[in-house]
């Protein structure tokens, strides 16, 4: 049964419509002469009770008690109607008061989700703006109409014929806001907001129903679409990197969900400029769940790329513009400089050197100490680079973006360049990895110092051993199956076979226990069934720490049952490499609050500053140049924000779609920083179209909370008798009496029957 049914049913039987009962007042409008008929019609109650004790020696007592029980019911309904039950309502005088009707014009009102295929618009087209339109009709009968329309924004309108359906975006707390100052100061009978409830504001709502709710104004919602689509697919979030570095392979999360399409395969793409660099055969999950899809793909291209993720369409699909996410990725074509920094001539330099040095992004240094106080350089960019050995100053170790440590003691480094190293990692934000070797570790004395703190594994100098030896195979662990630089083969089951069919490795570090907040991606277990971990890391500071306790990686290259032609052990270092470098800052860094913005939408800058010993700058001199994608080029002053040091702050608003780059130099007494650039894109917003089903928990909430109602289609047309019995505005008491409700004349004929018929069929009549 449907609601207009049950609704029609109510007001047949209480005579009033349901929200009557639920905004009036109940009372009993008895009085002197009412009080003396009460009196005798109890007298006569109690005579019907004594008759009653005849009954006694014809019936049972069963039918004793039901016919008592019946007339009292009859005495009972009699005694309600003439105690003259009553409800007291604030009633809106006629064209005495204001209605704000607020109109969801942004594009998801075009979705075609209601009955027979109709737009969620055409609600708003036969009630509030076609020329026969009942309910307009009836509003304007009893209030005085005004009407918004809201989107990104709220402006007034002369009718309800006036909406386009092309906003990008809903904000519906700024338009109940625009909505209450706009009609501030009238006779406000409440406000009327139709929309699918599809909110894509950033901002919380709960201010906007707190100032209407303090203000007294009632809110009505009517929620326009379907709760749940019947068969839709939609991807639903995606996962990249802000920045990366040419030639990164990424491994993507891409949340998928569905409706209607459970169990079928579908194909997603990834394309980079329309052209398509990986595709991914995804199992719909059940309807309504969703699903994590690992994506792989290589960025080849440097600069500012747009990477969209896409699952064709199907040809009953109610929404399609879902079907498609996009991402903007700064791709870095720089090399990044790494200085390996080894203590004692072994083949694990040579080919970690040689895995690497193809990679025109990476630039590794090496240093390898040949005896006291002197040193053999590889791969240096200048001459006079680490001639004295390792970096003696902070600006000088700070030039680099990662570290790797060796077969280096804990005695090769004075006390301040450790403490330089675990400020490498924590305050300039650099990667540092420690190898294994028979000077690493606990057995090259780093128990106990700086270092020991940044390092994700437990270095205990207390079990520490004479000798130590130890083979076995490295395994990845739950969480290294599933990440990128541990995957060695295309998927999570290919990896796993590969990593079984690698070559043992040895260690000579007994390493077996890590951090709270580490992370495990590799372990192995020897022939005593000791477990040993093999790759282990932690975030710290603003860095990463990683700890590789084996000796002889360089077995995955060189033993005799890998093939020549097999890349895995480089495949391997280029990207533990290039993940040790990944997020590391400059001097200069430029973020901003969105990635994709509207025209006309602010977009706030904020750079941060710092010096060669990457502490903050607060005396900078800060030059942005933005330029648009037509060429046009301003300039945004960036001002010390004084909250945070070395944080500096801007905004401007672009007006022209496409893709904006914005370069921010920063100098301090003329000498330069350091310069950043990164890009912005300006487009539509898509959205309207992303989890939009009708969001019916919003609409309530804001309705309850400002003491309106919710309605839908199916009910709106008691809309107006709603808003005229909210009690607000000029209003008059209205007295509707009770006693003659036709459930109460029904109920009366009802017991009198029963009890006859009853009587008739126990023989007592």
């Amino acid at each position: 049964m449907g609601p207009l049914v049950l609704d029609a049913v109510f007001r047949f039987l209480f005579k009033y419509p349901r929200l009557v009962f639920e905004q009036g007042d109940f009372t009993w409008g008895l009085s002197r002469p009412l009080l003396l008929a009460v009196a005798a019609v109890a007298a006569l109650a109690l005579a019907a009770l004594l008759t009653y004790r005849r009954a006694a020696e014809e019936g049972s007592r069963r039918d004793r008690i039901v016919l008592v029980g019946l007339r009292l019911a009859v005495v009972a309904v009699l005694l309600f109607c003439l105690f003259r039950p009553t409800l007291i309502l604030k009633a809106s005088v006629p064209q005495q008061n204001f209605v704000g009707i607020l109109v969801d014009d942004s594009r998801s009102m075009t979705i075609a989700d209601e009955t027979g295929g109709q737009a969620r618009s055409s609600f708003v087209e036969q009630q509030l703006s076609a020329k026969d339109a009942k309910l307009l009709a009836a509003l304007s009968e009893r209030f005085l109409l005004r009407f918004f329309r809201f989107s990104g924004s709220t402006d007034r309108l002369p009718s309800a014929a006036n909406l386009s359906y092309t906003g990008t975006a809903s904000r519906l707390g700024q338009a109940l806001e625009r909505a209450r100052d706009e009609l501030a100061g009238l006779p406000l009978a409440g406000l009327v907001m139709v929309s699918d409830g599809a909110d894509t504001s950033d901002l919380s709502i709960d201010e906007s129903l707190a100032s209407l709710k303090t203000r007294s104004i009632p809110v009505f919602t009517v929620g326009v679409g379907q709760e749940r689509f019947s068969r839709d697919i939609q991807v639903s979030r995606v996962e990249t990197p802000r920045s990366i570095l040419k030639g990164t392979a990424l491994v993507v999360d891409v949340v998928v969900s569905q409706t209607g399409y459970s169990g079928q395969t579908v194909a997603l793409n990834v394309e980079d400029d329309g052209r398509i660099v990986s595709t991914q055969n995804v199992k719909l999950p059940a309807d309504g769940e969703s699903a994590t899809v690992r994506v792989r793909f290589t960025a080849t291209d440097g600069g500012a790329r747009l990477f969209r993720f896409r699952i064709a369409p199907k040809s009953d699909e109610q929404v399609t513009q879902n079907n498609v996410r996009d991402a903007l990725i700064e791709v870095r074509d720089r090399r990044e400089k790494v200085l390996y920094f080894e203590g004692e001539p072994r083949p694990e330099m040579k080919f970690i050197r040689r895995a690497v040095e193809d990679d025109k992004n990476l630039a590794v240094v090496i240093l390898q100490r040949t005896a006291e106080n002197k040193y053999f350089r590889l791969d240096v960019t200048e001459t006079s680079e680490l001639l004295a050995g390792f970096p003696k100053t902070r600006e000088e170790l700070f030039d680099y973006r990662a570290i790797i440590l060796g077969s280096i003691e804990a005695a090769a480094f004075t006390p301040e360049q450790q403490r330089m190293l675990a400020d490498f990692v924590n305050k300039r934000g650099g990667g540092l990895l420690m190898l294994g070797g028979r000077r690493s570790f606990v057995e090259g004395g780093w128990a106990g110092t700086p270092v020991a703190e940044v390092l994700p594994v437990v270095l205990d100098a207390g079990g520490r051993q004479t000798s130590y030896y130890s083979e076995f195979s490295a395994r990845p662990t739950r969480a290294g199956a599933l990440f990128p630089v541990t995957q060695i083969a295309e998927n999570e089951e290919d990896s796993d076979g590969k990593w079984s069919d690698m070559p043992d490795v040895s260690t000579v570090n007994p390493i077996r226990q890590v951090k709270p907040g580490a992370t495990v991606l590799l372990e192995g277990t020897d022939s005593r069934r000791i477990s040993q971990i093999v790759l282990a890391y932690q975030r710290y500071g603003r860095g990463k720490a990683l700890a590789m306790p084996i000796q002889d990686s360089w077995l995955w290259k060189m033993d005799a049952k890998v093939p020549v032609e097999d890349v895995t052990h480089s495949l391997f270092w280029r990207r533990l490499t290039r993940w040790l470098v990944d997020g590391v800052p400059d001097q200069v860094n430029l973020t901003t609050n969105h990635d994709r913005v509207e025209p006309g939408e602010q977009v706030k800058l904020i750079a941060e500053i710092l010096d060669k010993a990457y502490v903050e700058v607060n005396d900078a001199h800060v030059e942005t140049r933005v330029t648009s994608p037509s060429g046009k080029t301003i300039d945004i002053p960036l001002e010390w924000t004084v909250e945070h040091d070395g944080e500096f702050a801007g905004v401007f608003s672009p007006d022209e779609p496409g893709l904006y780059t914005i370069r921010v130099a920063a100098s301090r007494d003329q000498q330069e920083i350091g310069v950043s650039t990164m890009h912005v894109r300006v487009s539509a917003g898509d959205g309207e179209y992303f989890d939009a089903a009708m969001r019916a928990p919003l609409l309530t909430r804001i309705a309850e909370e400002t003491e309106g109602r919710f309605f839908t289609p199916a009910n709106a047309a008691s809309l107006p008798e709603a808003i005229t019995y909210s009690g607000r505005g000029v209003t008059v008491v209205e007295d509707r009496e009770l006693w003659d409700m036709p459930v109460l004349l029904l109920l009366l004929l009802s017991f009198i029957g029963a009890e006859w018929g009853y009587r008739r069929a126990r023989g007592l009549a």
